[in-house]
């Protein structure tokens, strides 16, 4: 069997953590900042873990992690 190819744009958005889980960028930080508290914004600019259950589908995206 080949080698699977990454999947360039899910390379670009998701990173391996220490523990081998898969994070990600939250979105809605991007425009209309003005509406939204300075709280929300703080933790929108935090990361986040892809959800357990999407996980396998986002490892076979990037196969090299």
């Amino acid at each position: 069997m080949p080698k699977l190819k990454t999947h360039r744009g899910a390379a670009k958005r998701l990173r391996l953590t220490g523990t081998g889980k898969i994070a990600r960028v939250r979105a809605f930080k991007r425009h209309k900042l003005g509406k939204k508290t300075a709280k929300r914004k703080r933790r929108l600019g935090q990361s986040t873990l892809v959800h357990r259950a999407d996980s396998k589908r986002m490892r076979r995206l990037i196969p090299h992690m």
